[in-house]
């Protein structure tokens, strides 16, 4: 299909985590036809192009959000999202409350509905940009040439940590969306639900299993990591000590003291 670009919004840059000279910026770009468009592209640290790295329509879902939200200052843009992140996070779904949203954000409520329609708009918008903001982190932070587990571990964190700076709340978010069953939100997220996890297997099958000891069971030791992250980051937040350094830090310390109970020496 031909695309008829009408504006590009610049809606966030974030900097390669091994290769801090390159940088990539997220477009969002209003189309004439239905759904908007996207485009990552690829520059030097000169803001020199390099070449597009993915180039596809978001497809909402046929739920429409108003794009002069990008036009916002990126501060108010990012109160409005963290905002929403938490409120979803915390409670899903059916009980989270637009009152606390717009209450949190520090917005009328009917400028939430003028950018996002609906509460359902909202939900819809938050999963697709948390899924490609984190799927940007995880692909660009992870090489292909790296084989221990471990060290793909630690890559997978700290680019989840790099999201978390910005937005604190969109991991719980995303892991809360995953176990959604009010069938409206189910099927407005349903063709990206799965999207985080399917990357997250992808980099941990990079790893070399010959590593490890013949009593450990990859995939019961993986799963356990899992939990244990899970509820470190619970743990953080329950206690009102988030920050993402810390929690990162203490995740490497539980890494660095599985692996040496996992590999052959």
């Amino acid at each position: 299909m031909k695309r008829e670009y009408v504006q590009k919004k610049y809606v966030f840059i974030t900097h390669n985590i091994l290769y801090p000279e390159i940088f990539l910026k997220l477009v969002f770009c209003q189309t004439l036809n239905p759904f908007p468009f996207y485009v990552i592209l690829k520059f030097d640290s000169q803001s020199q192009y390099i070449n597009n790295i993915e180039d596809r329509y978001t497809g909402y879902t046929g739920i429409h959000m108003n794009e002069k939200f990008f036009d916002l200052k990126k501060e108010k843009q990012d109160r409005m999202i963290n905002a929403s992140l938490k409120v979803f996070a915390n409670n899903g779904y059916k009980h989270a409350s637009t009152d606390d949203i717009v209450s949190e954000a520090g917005i009328s409520k009917g400028l939430l509905f003028h950018y996002f329609g609906s509460k359902l708009g909202l939900y819809t918008f938050l999963h697709d940009y948390s899924v490609r903001f984190m799927k940007l982190e995880l692909t660009t932070g992870v090489p292909s040439s790296v084989d221990d587990y471990f060290e793909i571990r630690k890559l997978m964190e700290f680019a989840k940590m790099q999201v978390l700076k910005n937005y604190p709340y969109m991991q719980q978010f995303l892991e809360r969306c995953a176990y959604e069953n009010v069938s409206e939100a189910l099927m407005a997220i349903e063709r990206q639900r799965n999207i985080i996890t399917d990357i997250h297997a992808v980099l941990k099958n990079q790893a070399n299993r010959s590593r490890f000891v013949n009593e450990v069971s990859f995939e019961k030791m993986d799963a356990m990591l899992d939990y244990t992250i899970s509820g470190l980051m619970n743990a953080h937040f329950r206690d009102d000590s988030f920050h993402p350094e810390m929690l990162y830090e203490e995740i490497v310390s539980y890494l660095t003291m599985m692996k040496q109970i996992a590999y052959k020496k």
